[in-house]
């Protein structure tokens, strides 16, 4: 057997990983002399290396010279932890779903905006059509609506005072008073629902979840019809709520296990 062939490397590829290593090093920045010193590469490379990296957003120049990680990297960075976060408690959703047959979906609630994290589907619990993406349409999804409880009365009005109640099927809330009213309403349960608000057919139960300070919510969706045959056999929707209820808290546990 021959030997094994070396892997052929671009090496102007590896000077650039390099170089955005000896950035990363330094959280305050560095001149381009001392990063060509540090790295051992000449000069004028170092220079221009810098400079296509700056452009592309992944090393931002200082004010005084130096030179620094930029956002693209930091963003890429962020959504590496986000994956890693989601892998943690992709399995609970996964579980959830084939419990219930039923879509599940994680949401958090980030620099004021209600975003769906992650949705885990099945052949067998296929997901809702998100026609209106949960950041405008809060209000009459069980996932928005279960934040929004959470939310104090300054967060929850800064919300609402940007995100018009639009009018989505006949059953949506759309005068914010009536919605405050509803989501201040004591129920005795972290259940909430949404009984056809987003889309006709379509209903869905949600429950809060923390990451630290960060908060979500975690819900699941199904058809309608099967509400009603479930609810002949479970009228106060227990079933839900002892499913949900115990996710929600193995979910938060997990995700806190991230931070």
């Amino acid at each position: 057997m021959g030997a094994q062939t070396a892997p052929t490397l671009i090496s102007s590829v590896q000077r650039a990983f390099r170089l955005m290593e000896a950035v990363g090093a330094h959280e305050g920045g560095a001149p381009a002399k001392r990063l060509a010193r540090e790295t051992g590469l000449p000069l004028a490379t170092t220079y221009h290396l810098l400079r296509t990296m700056a452009h592309e957003g992944y090393v931002s120049r200082l004010d005084d010279g130096g030179f620094v990680i930029g956002d693209r990297l930091r963003a890429l960075q962020a959504d590496s932890r986000e994956q890693t976060m989601l892998a943690r408690v992709r399995p609970a959703l996964a579980a959830l779903r084939d419990e219930l047959s039923a879509a599940a979906y994680l949401t958090f609630y980030d620099e004021g905006e209600i975003r769906i994290a992650d949705i885990v589907d099945g052949p067998q619990a296929p997901r809702v059509d998100l026609w209106v993406g949960c950041e405008d349409a809060g209000h009459a999804t069980a996932l928005g609506k279960c934040v929004l409880r959470e939310l104090d009365d300054e967060a929850r009005h800064d919300y609402l005072s940007r995100h018009p109640l639009v009018d989505l099927t006949p059953r949506t809330v759309t005068r914010s008073d009536d919605l405050l009213r509803r989501l201040d309403s004591p129920t005795g349960s972290p259940l909430v629902a949404d009984l056809e608000e987003y889309a006709l057919g379509t209903v869905c139960f949600a429950v809060p979840i923390y990451c630290g300070g960060r908060l979500g919510s975690l819900g699941i969706s199904l058809r309608a019809d099967r509400l009603a045959r479930l609810a002949e056999a479970d009228p106060h929707r227990e079933l839900f709520r002892t499913r949900l209820v115990p996710t929600a808290s193995r979910v938060s546990r997990n995700l806190s296990l991230t931070i």
